[in-house]
């Protein structure tokens, strides 16, 4: 029988080149269900080509519109809000669900998804930099495998196949360095949000470009490798690295390094983690190494200093991360917005984390409330 997939996020540009890998392995994975925030004429037209059984709009103003859009599709049920993506997540016929939601509110989903024992194919890294203890714990309780679909932590995953207990010296994570890597420090605060968006390599969304550009994604990542492995930050050592060639790699205890290659194509990683431990055929271009030169130079953490906070902010553990993520949720839509600069971006969130309470210890209560405050406080912070 053909495994049933929910995409938490499928205008977005994950879940649009998840819908390319589903139809492209038809025969082995159908669509049960579309979520998307707020573009309801893009998941009208994805609900039309894929037929789902159910598709949620979490914008409850944009109810009414994908529903007249789908009015001739009776068999596709339609809700709206969070949380029917809490609820849709559990339906019984979904054997995985991806979660490419931006940002914060792909947590609560994501928690269900793992409380209804689905398989997690993890594309919303905020998942795990928020809340990573929380959901690894919860995912060991309800037997509830988590498979990651970034590029980098996808390419760890693979690197470690085989391996079974052999220990990890250190994690090796690459990054393309961004849009602004060989611009001085002192034109920096010169960037404009079309600058930053002009990313040399990936095509991803605007909100994801813009944590390339200032470095902030790759700490992210940091986090995300520390509960997905199981390695305390130290061991990780980031790597830029502008061709985009070597995903990451793995050092081992006897020296030896495993590195995971190929073209930037975010389909490959999406497709293993949906087929896993199989590879299935892909069409594409092919990597050829003798084409130009593989690069690797370390990261300024004075110049991109969101990378240096998110060190920081694993050091102090607790809801620290949630705080540094909200902050710059917030800070990075201001920026896109012309409502701060670029060097504004790490400013607002250093001084968010002064701010905000610190609890070692938090709940999931106090994620969101942390989340809260964190997003009120970086606003008092925009234009100070």
């Amino acid at each position: 029988m053909k495994q049933q997939i929910c995409i938490l996020g499928s205008t977005g540009s994950i879940g649009r080149q998840a819908l390319d890998v589903i139809s492209s392995q038809s025969d082995r994975y159908e669509v049960y269900c579309l979520t998307a925030h707020r573009q309801a004429e893009l998941l009208a037209q994805q609900a039309r080509r894929f037929q789902p059984a159910a598709v949620v709009i979490a914008d409850e103003t944009k109810c009414e519109s994908l529903r007249a859009l789908l009015s001739d599709q009776p068999h596709i049920k339609v809700y709206t809000g969070r949380q029917a993506l809490c609820d849709i997540v559990e339906a019984a016929p979904i054997d995985m669900v991806l979660t490419a939601m931006v940002g914060f509110s792909g947590l609560e989903p994501t928690l269900h998804a793992i409380r209804a024992g689905k398989k997690i194919c993890l594309a919303n890294k905020e998942t795990l930099v928020v809340a990573g203890e929380l959901v690894c714990a919860l995912a060991q309780e309800h037997r509830a495998a988590i498979l990651p679909v970034d590029s980098e932590h996808s390419a760890i995953f693979q690197c470690l196949a085989g391996e079974g207990d052999n220990p990890i010296e250190k994690i090796l994570l690459t990054a393309s360095g961004g849009p602004f890597r060989n611009l001085p420090k002192e034109r920096l605060g010169a960037v404009s949000a079309a600058d930053a968006l002009q990313h040399p390599t990936w095509q991803m969304g605007a909100k994801i470009t813009i944590d390339s550009a200032t470095m902030m994604n790759k700490g992210f990542e940091v986090i995300e490798a520390k509960w997905l492995f199981g390695i305390e930050a130290s061991r990780i050592e980031v790597l830029v690295h502008p061709q985009s060639i070597v995903h990451s790699a793995v050092q081992f205890a006897d020296g030896a390094v495993k590195a995971q290659l190929g073209l930037p194509d975010m389909r490959l990683p999406i497709q293993y983690a949906f087929s896993y431990p199989d590879r299935l055929p892909m069409a594409g271009e092919r990597l050829d190494l003798f084409r130009g030169s593989l690069e690797f130079f370390e990261p300024d953490m004075e110049k991109f200093r969101c990378l240096a906070l998110s060190f920081d902010a694993i050091d102090r553990g607790g809801n620290m991360p949630c705080i540094l993520n909200a902050a710059n949720e917030v800070a990075n839509e201001a920026f896109r917005q012309h409502r701060c600069g670029f060097l504004d971006v790490p400013r607002i969130i250093e001084k968010t984390m002064q701010r905000v309470p610190f609890d070692a210890h938090p709940s999931l209560d106090i994620y969101l409330q942390t989340d809260n405050e964190a997003r009120r406080v970086a606003e008092e912070f925009i234009g100070h």
